[in-house]
Protein backbone atom coordinates (compact mmCIF):
# COMPACT_ATOMS: atom_id res chain seq x y z
CA UNK A 1 0.00 0.00 0.00
CA UNK A 2 1.06 3.59 -0.60
CA UNK A 3 0.73 6.69 1.57
CA UNK A 4 1.48 10.27 0.56
CA UNK A 5 2.51 12.83 3.20
CA UNK A 6 1.95 16.33 1.86
CA UNK A 7 4.74 18.17 3.77
CA UNK A 8 8.03 17.35 5.41
CA UNK A 9 7.39 16.52 9.06
CA UNK A 10 9.65 15.32 11.84
CA UNK A 11 10.64 11.78 10.80
CA UNK A 12 10.09 10.36 14.28
CA UNK A 13 6.41 11.15 13.94
CA UNK A 14 5.80 8.98 10.89
CA UNK A 15 8.33 6.22 11.52
CA UNK A 16 5.66 3.63 12.38
CA UNK A 17 3.81 4.39 9.16
CA UNK A 18 6.70 3.02 7.12
CA UNK A 19 6.11 -0.45 8.63
CA UNK A 20 2.72 -0.62 6.92
CA UNK A 21 3.11 1.19 3.62
CA UNK A 22 5.46 2.74 1.11
CA UNK A 23 5.56 6.36 2.21
CA UNK A 24 6.32 9.27 -0.11
CA UNK A 25 6.84 12.69 1.46
CA UNK A 26 6.50 15.91 -0.52
CA UNK A 27 9.93 17.50 -0.19
CA UNK A 28 9.14 20.98 -1.41
CA UNK A 29 9.50 24.03 0.80
CA UNK A 30 5.92 25.11 0.08
CA UNK A 31 2.55 23.35 0.28
CA UNK A 32 2.14 20.57 -2.26
CA UNK A 33 0.87 21.84 -5.63
CA UNK A 34 -2.70 20.98 -6.47
CA UNK A 35 -1.80 18.86 -9.49
CA UNK A 36 0.65 16.78 -7.45
CA UNK A 37 -1.92 16.21 -4.71
CA UNK A 38 -4.46 15.00 -7.26
CA UNK A 39 -1.92 12.69 -8.90
CA UNK A 40 -0.89 11.18 -5.58
CA UNK A 41 -4.49 10.79 -4.39
CA UNK A 42 -5.28 8.82 -7.54
CA UNK A 43 -2.53 6.31 -6.77
CA UNK A 44 -2.45 6.16 -2.96
CA UNK A 45 -4.30 4.17 -0.33
CA UNK A 46 -3.83 6.85 2.32
CA UNK A 47 -3.10 10.56 2.63
CA UNK A 48 -1.55 12.42 5.54
CA UNK A 49 -2.52 16.02 4.83
CA UNK A 50 -1.91 19.50 6.23
CA UNK A 51 -4.33 22.33 6.97
CA UNK A 52 -2.97 24.05 3.84
CA UNK A 53 -4.26 21.25 1.57
CA UNK A 54 -7.71 21.45 -0.01
CA UNK A 55 -9.13 17.96 0.30
CA UNK A 56 -12.31 18.10 -1.76
CA UNK A 57 -14.35 15.76 -3.90
CA UNK A 58 -11.69 15.63 -6.61
CA UNK A 59 -9.25 14.21 -4.08
CA UNK A 60 -11.71 11.97 -2.26
CA UNK A 61 -13.36 10.32 -5.28
CA UNK A 62 -10.43 8.02 -5.99
CA UNK A 63 -11.48 4.38 -5.51
CA UNK A 64 -8.17 3.27 -3.94
CA UNK A 65 -8.27 5.92 -1.21
CA UNK A 66 -9.00 4.31 2.15
CA UNK A 67 -8.18 7.04 4.67
CA UNK A 68 -7.17 10.69 5.08
CA UNK A 69 -5.67 12.02 8.28
CA UNK A 70 -5.08 15.72 8.87
CA UNK A 71 -1.93 16.81 10.69
CA UNK A 72 -3.74 19.04 13.20
CA UNK A 73 -6.93 19.31 15.18
CA UNK A 74 -8.79 21.50 12.67
CA UNK A 75 -10.19 20.02 9.47
CA UNK A 76 -11.95 22.94 7.80
CA UNK A 77 -9.73 22.26 4.77
CA UNK A 78 -11.52 18.94 4.18
CA UNK A 79 -14.94 18.36 2.64
CA UNK A 80 -16.07 15.96 5.36
CA UNK A 81 -19.52 15.43 3.83
CA UNK A 82 -17.95 14.36 0.55
CA UNK A 83 -15.54 12.07 2.39
CA UNK A 84 -18.44 10.38 4.16
CA UNK A 85 -20.30 10.00 0.89
CA UNK A 86 -17.29 8.26 -0.62
CA UNK A 87 -16.78 6.12 2.46
CA UNK A 88 -13.45 7.68 3.42
CA UNK A 89 -12.82 8.15 7.17
CA UNK A 90 -11.12 11.40 8.12
CA UNK A 91 -8.74 11.61 11.06
CA UNK A 92 -7.24 14.47 13.04
CA UNK A 93 -4.80 14.93 15.94
CA UNK A 94 -6.69 16.64 18.77
CA UNK A 95 -4.68 15.57 21.81
CA UNK A 96 -1.28 16.53 20.43
CA UNK A 97 -2.04 20.23 19.94
CA UNK A 98 -3.95 21.01 23.15
CA UNK A 99 -1.21 21.93 25.60
CA UNK A 100 1.19 23.75 23.26
CA UNK A 101 -1.64 25.83 21.78
CA UNK A 102 -2.84 26.74 25.26
CA UNK A 103 0.75 27.69 26.14
CA UNK A 104 0.98 29.98 23.12
CA UNK A 105 -2.40 31.52 23.91
CA UNK A 106 -1.13 32.57 27.30
CA UNK A 107 2.19 33.67 25.83
CA UNK A 108 0.34 35.99 23.46
CA UNK A 109 -1.91 37.24 26.25
CA UNK A 110 1.02 38.09 28.49
CA UNK A 111 3.15 39.49 25.66
CA UNK A 112 0.44 41.85 24.48
CA UNK A 113 -0.81 42.77 27.96
CA UNK A 114 2.69 43.66 29.16
CA UNK A 115 3.75 45.14 25.79
CA UNK A 116 6.77 42.87 25.48
CA UNK A 117 7.24 43.23 21.68
CA UNK A 118 7.14 47.01 22.01
CA UNK A 119 9.67 46.85 24.84
CA UNK A 120 12.02 44.68 22.81
CA UNK A 121 11.88 47.14 19.89
CA UNK A 122 12.36 50.06 22.28
CA UNK A 123 15.63 48.59 23.53
CA UNK A 124 16.93 47.63 20.08
CA UNK A 125 16.10 51.09 18.72
CA UNK A 126 18.36 52.63 21.36
CA UNK A 127 15.54 54.51 23.07
CA UNK A 128 16.09 53.15 26.58
CA UNK A 129 17.92 55.96 28.33
CA UNK A 130 16.63 55.67 31.91
CA UNK A 131 13.96 54.01 34.02
CA UNK A 132 10.67 55.83 33.50
CA UNK A 133 7.63 55.37 35.77
CA UNK A 134 5.25 55.92 32.83
CA UNK A 135 7.07 53.84 30.22
CA UNK A 136 5.13 51.09 28.38
CA UNK A 137 2.34 50.77 30.91
CA UNK A 138 0.41 47.58 30.28
CA UNK A 139 -2.62 45.67 31.50
CA UNK A 140 -2.95 43.79 34.79
CA UNK A 141 -3.50 40.07 34.19
CA UNK A 142 -3.85 38.70 37.72
CA UNK A 143 -7.45 38.89 38.85
CA UNK A 144 -8.75 40.05 35.46
CA UNK A 145 -11.72 38.50 33.64
CA UNK A 146 -10.92 36.08 30.83
CA UNK A 147 -13.61 35.19 28.30
CA UNK A 148 -13.08 31.92 26.43
CA UNK A 149 -15.03 31.45 23.19
CA UNK A 150 -15.22 27.69 22.70
CA UNK A 151 -14.59 25.52 25.75
CA UNK A 152 -13.27 22.31 24.23
CA UNK A 153 -9.88 20.77 24.92
CA UNK A 154 -7.84 23.90 24.23
CA UNK A 155 -10.27 26.30 25.86
CA UNK A 156 -10.22 24.20 29.02
CA UNK A 157 -6.42 24.01 28.95
CA UNK A 158 -6.29 27.82 28.76
CA UNK A 159 -8.67 27.97 31.74
CA UNK A 160 -6.32 25.79 33.77
CA UNK A 161 -3.49 28.22 33.10
CA UNK A 162 -5.69 31.17 33.99
CA UNK A 163 -6.40 29.67 37.40
CA UNK A 164 -2.77 30.34 38.29
CA UNK A 165 -3.44 34.03 37.70
CA UNK A 166 -6.61 33.99 39.81
CA UNK A 167 -8.64 35.11 36.81
CA UNK A 168 -12.42 35.17 36.68
CA UNK A 169 -13.41 32.77 33.90
CA UNK A 170 -16.34 33.09 31.52
CA UNK A 171 -17.01 30.86 28.52
CA UNK A 172 -19.49 30.67 25.67
CA UNK A 173 -20.50 27.82 23.40
CA UNK A 174 -21.72 24.41 24.41
CA UNK A 175 -22.00 23.87 28.19
CA UNK A 176 -19.19 21.63 29.42
CA UNK A 177 -19.15 19.44 32.54
CA UNK A 178 -15.51 20.40 33.23
CA UNK A 179 -16.52 24.03 33.75
CA UNK A 180 -17.52 23.58 37.37
CA UNK A 181 -14.16 22.10 38.34
CA UNK A 182 -12.36 24.89 36.50
CA UNK A 183 -14.52 27.59 38.04
CA UNK A 184 -15.75 28.82 34.66
CA UNK A 185 -19.19 30.37 34.22
CA UNK A 186 -21.25 29.66 31.11
CA UNK A 187 -22.63 32.89 29.61
CA UNK A 188 -23.88 34.17 26.28
CA UNK A 189 -21.37 35.44 23.77
CA UNK A 190 -22.68 38.97 24.27
CA UNK A 191 -22.20 38.83 28.04
CA UNK A 192 -18.73 37.37 27.63
CA UNK A 193 -17.67 40.14 25.28
CA UNK A 194 -19.11 42.86 27.48
CA UNK A 195 -17.55 41.71 30.75
CA UNK A 196 -14.15 40.33 29.76
CA UNK A 197 -10.81 42.10 29.97
CA UNK A 198 -9.29 39.44 27.73
CA UNK A 199 -11.16 37.44 25.09
CA UNK A 200 -9.58 34.33 23.59
CA UNK A 201 -11.01 32.45 20.61
CA UNK A 202 -10.98 28.63 20.51
CA UNK A 203 -13.95 27.85 18.28
CA UNK A 204 -13.56 25.66 15.18
CA UNK A 205 -14.07 27.27 11.79
CA UNK A 206 -17.32 26.25 10.10
CA UNK A 207 -20.36 27.88 8.52
CA UNK A 208 -21.68 28.92 11.93
CA UNK A 209 -18.44 30.47 13.22
CA UNK A 210 -17.16 32.20 10.08
CA UNK A 211 -16.67 35.87 11.07
CA UNK A 212 -18.28 35.12 14.42
CA UNK A 213 -16.29 38.07 15.72
CA UNK A 214 -17.12 41.03 13.52
CA UNK A 215 -17.54 44.74 14.19
CA UNK A 216 -20.76 44.30 16.16
CA UNK A 217 -19.07 41.87 18.55
CA UNK A 218 -15.91 43.94 18.85
CA UNK A 219 -18.01 46.99 19.70
CA UNK A 220 -19.44 45.10 22.68
CA UNK A 221 -15.98 44.67 24.19
CA UNK A 222 -14.36 47.04 26.64
CA UNK A 223 -12.20 49.73 25.02
CA UNK A 224 -9.35 48.43 27.19
CA UNK A 225 -9.85 44.80 26.09
CA UNK A 226 -7.44 42.45 24.33
CA UNK A 227 -8.56 39.87 21.74
CA UNK A 228 -6.47 36.71 21.24
CA UNK A 229 -7.06 34.25 18.39
CA UNK A 230 -5.19 30.93 18.19
CA UNK A 231 -8.06 29.03 16.52
CA UNK A 232 -8.66 29.87 12.85
CA UNK A 233 -8.30 33.23 11.16
CA UNK A 234 -11.74 33.11 9.57
CA UNK A 235 -13.50 33.21 12.95
CA UNK A 236 -12.52 36.90 13.17
CA UNK A 237 -13.40 39.41 10.45
CA UNK A 238 -10.02 41.04 9.65
CA UNK A 239 -11.51 44.24 8.23
CA UNK A 240 -13.66 44.74 11.32
CA UNK A 241 -10.70 43.98 13.56
CA UNK A 242 -8.53 46.55 11.80
CA UNK A 243 -11.21 49.22 12.14
CA UNK A 244 -11.79 48.39 15.81
CA UNK A 245 -8.07 48.56 16.63
CA UNK A 246 -7.52 51.70 14.55
CA UNK A 247 -10.43 53.54 16.16
CA UNK A 248 -9.80 52.45 19.74
CA UNK A 249 -12.93 50.31 19.96
CA UNK A 250 -10.68 47.71 21.60
CA UNK A 251 -7.14 48.21 22.85
CA UNK A 252 -5.17 45.32 21.36
CA UNK A 253 -5.21 42.04 19.47
CA UNK A 254 -2.79 39.12 19.43
CA UNK A 255 -3.13 36.64 16.57
CA UNK A 256 -1.54 33.31 15.73
CA UNK A 257 -3.90 32.85 12.77
CA UNK A 258 -5.17 35.24 10.11
CA UNK A 259 -7.52 35.48 7.15
CA UNK A 260 -6.02 34.94 4.63
CA UNK A 261 -3.02 32.98 5.75
CA UNK A 262 -0.23 33.89 5.47
CA UNK A 263 -1.24 37.48 6.00
CA UNK A 264 -0.43 39.69 2.96
CA UNK A 265 2.35 42.19 3.57
CA UNK A 266 -0.01 44.98 2.51
CA UNK A 267 -2.60 44.03 5.14
CA UNK A 268 -3.59 47.12 7.15
CA UNK A 269 -3.32 45.03 10.33
CA UNK A 270 0.46 45.06 9.87
CA UNK A 271 0.46 48.86 10.12
CA UNK A 272 -0.86 48.81 13.68
CA UNK A 273 1.36 48.86 16.75
CA UNK A 274 -1.46 47.37 18.84
CA UNK A 275 -1.77 44.17 16.81
CA UNK A 276 0.69 41.36 17.56
CA UNK A 277 0.83 38.67 14.85
CA UNK A 278 2.85 35.45 14.80
CA UNK A 279 2.91 32.83 11.98
CA UNK A 280 0.54 30.03 13.09
CA UNK A 281 2.91 28.46 15.62
CA UNK A 282 0.38 27.26 18.17
CA UNK A 283 1.59 23.66 18.11
CA UNK A 284 5.18 24.45 17.16
CA UNK A 285 7.13 22.50 19.74
CA UNK A 286 9.29 19.50 18.90
CA UNK A 287 7.35 17.16 21.17
CA UNK A 288 3.97 18.32 19.86
CA UNK A 289 4.95 17.96 16.21
CA UNK A 290 6.27 14.44 16.82
CA UNK A 291 3.07 13.57 18.68
CA UNK A 292 0.96 15.01 15.83
CA UNK A 293 2.80 12.83 13.35
CA UNK A 294 2.29 9.78 15.54
CA UNK A 295 -1.44 10.44 15.97
CA UNK A 296 -1.89 11.10 12.27
CA UNK A 297 0.04 7.93 11.46
CA UNK A 298 -2.10 5.90 13.85
CA UNK A 299 -5.18 7.10 12.00
CA UNK A 300 -3.70 6.22 8.60
CA UNK A 301 -2.53 2.78 9.75
CA UNK A 302 -5.97 1.97 11.14
CA UNK A 303 -7.58 3.07 7.88
CA UNK A 304 -5.21 0.95 5.81
CA UNK A 305 -6.04 -2.08 7.95
CA UNK A 306 -9.79 -1.49 7.73
CA UNK A 307 -10.00 -0.60 11.42
CA UNK A 308 -11.77 2.29 13.11
CA UNK A 309 -9.62 5.42 13.30
CA UNK A 310 -8.51 6.37 16.85
CA UNK A 311 -9.50 9.99 16.13
CA UNK A 312 -12.21 10.11 13.49
CA UNK A 313 -14.12 13.31 12.69
CA UNK A 314 -16.80 11.55 10.61
CA UNK A 315 -17.70 8.39 12.55
CA UNK A 316 -20.94 8.17 10.56
CA UNK A 317 -18.81 6.77 7.75
CA UNK A 318 -18.72 3.45 9.57
CA UNK A 319 -22.51 3.24 9.60
CA UNK A 320 -22.49 3.95 5.88
CA UNK A 321 -19.89 1.27 5.27
CA UNK A 322 -21.55 -1.33 7.49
Amino acid sequence: MRVFVTRQVLPEGIAALRDYATVRVWEGDWPVPRDVLLEEAAECDGLLTMVTDRVDEAVLANPNLKVVSNYGVGYDNIDVAAATAYGVPIGNTPDAVTEPTADLTFALLLSAARRIPEGERYVHDGLWQAWDPTLLLGMRVTGATLGIIGFGRIGQAVARRAQGFNMRLLYSGKPQPAAAELGAQHVSLEELLTESDFVTVHAPLNDQTYHLISYRELALMKPTALLINTARGGVVDPTALYEALRDGVIAQAALDVTEPEPIPLDSPLLTLSNCLIVPHIGSATVSARIHMGQQASENVIAGLLGQRLPNCVNPEVYERNA
